[in-house]
């Protein structure tokens, strides 16, 4: 394990999914591996992007929970599994970023992104020089979490979370923040090669291997990440050795969240690894479908309602009737595909066109529902926001 010290870009996961619109970024450059189609806003500069000296700020909301955000970075590799899209470069090697509940006023402001990954970003995603987006000044945002911040004392459940195909882990920051102030800790693990650079622990940022293959099988995809979730429990859970604060983790309680081919490697993962006791697919197509009896605990399915409603057109009715034991089925109006992650407010902080669902209100409902369900299925604590419709979240529809 080595730590790494990064370079804040909090905006460059606005750029992250770019690169493929098959998770959640701003254009599409392929065949899109989830649902719905994605749009290509960066054809045009934003009407406000006037001239190259336009400097973009992008910053995320504040965790709401009681506690503050810790932030560590670890590297893992895994010596008995040669690297699934790169062979040649050896064993298997992840970049995690750990978020934990920790004591306000302590740490240091958490950077973002390495300087690498987020020229990775804007190489990859093509980003034109009138947006006014640098590394440089990608790296300017902090994230609410803070580096080094002392811990809360006692044990919390584990929530581990995986983004979209294309995207770095770092598109789920507001997330994965907000869950560690209400008292998880929280894993989010970068799909090495798989999107447009995670920086390892070597210090190499390799780009993506497997974007622009035509032949790709998504659900090769979602059997690789289930791999790389459960090696990254077993690090997590034996021994306290891969993390320093691994002591935090209560190893029973342990759920997973993902956006879009994440989101489908939570059925995967689930499958496989029955330590993970409930989870959330964030807007994503299943690759493939539970089949009845694979899957008895807890499941939400969170996604877009233009896409995602029961009778729409992707699978998750196939899936819905597949799936056993407590189970919510949530879709939200007015959301596009990356309405669940950081996307669309920072497209909208950089000055580019947003989806009807206002984005600041795309990341409050998608980290009420998600605490609200892990709070439910892995604290034992009954939250009246998953009973129905409320009135204060009109937009989410309970379908079913």
């Amino acid at each position: 394990m080595k730590r790494n010290r990064r370079i804040s870009a909090v905006a460059a996961l606005a750029l992250a999914a770019l690169v493929t619109g098959t998770g959640a970024g701003f254009a599409a450059t392929t065949t899109p591996v989830a649902t719905p189609p994605a749009t290509h806003t960066f054809d045009t500069a934003p009407a406000t992007a006037t001239a190259p000296t336009r400097s973009f700020h992008g910053t995320l909301p504040a965790p709401t929970g009681p506690y503050a955000a810790g932030e560590d970075v670890i590297h893992l590799t895994d010596a008995n599994r040669p690297d699934p899209w790169v062979p040649s470069s050896g064993p298997r090697q992840l970049t995690v970023t750990m978020v934990y509940p920790a004591v306000s006023g302590t740490g240091t402001p958490a950077p973002y992104m390495t300087l690498a990954e987020a020229a990775g970003h804007i190489q990859r995603a093509k980003i034109p020089a009138s947006s006014g987006i640098t590394p440089q000044n990608l790296s300017s945002v902090t994230t609410h979490a803070f580096d080094g911040a002392r811990p809360q004392r006692g044990k919390h459940p584990l929530v581990v979370l995986s983004p979209g195909f294309g995207d770095p882990r770092m598109m789920l920051t507001s997330l994965a923040t907000d869950l560690a102030s209400h008292g998880y800790v929280v894993a989010l693990v970068g799909p090495t090669y798989e999107d447009s650079g995670e920086t390892l622990a070597n210090g190499q940022t390799p780009p993506c291997a497997i974007c622009d293959d035509p032949h790709r099988d998504m659900d090769t995809v979602t059997a690789s990440r289930a791999l790389d979730m459960s090696f990254v429990i077993d690090q997590l859970t034996h021994g306290n050795t891969a993390w320093r604060l691994a002591y935090l983790i209560d190893k029973h309680e342990i759920g997973m969240a993902g956006h879009s081919i994440g989101g489908a490697a939570v059925v995967t993962t689930m499958i496989a690894d029955p330590r993970v006791r409930a989870g959330v697919n964030m807007d994503g197509k299943f690759y493939p479908a539970p089949k009845p009896g694979q899957i008895n605990r807890p499941f939400l399915m969170l996604g877009a309602a233009d896409y995602h409603s029961a009778g729409g057109r992707d699978n998750w009715g196939q899936a819905w009737a597949a799936l056993g034991g407590y189970k919510k089925w949530l879709a939200v109006t007015g959301a596009d595909h990356p309405s669940f992650t950081d996307v669309d407010l920072l497209k909208e902080q950089a000055g580019y066109p947003t989806p009807p669902l206002d984005p600041e209100r795309g990341i409050v409902i998608t980290r009420e529902y998600v605490t609200a369900f892990f709070d439910r299925t892995l604290k034992g604590m009954h939250s009246p926001l998953l009973d129905g419709p409320s009135p204060n979240n009109p937009e989410v529809l309970f379908q079913h």
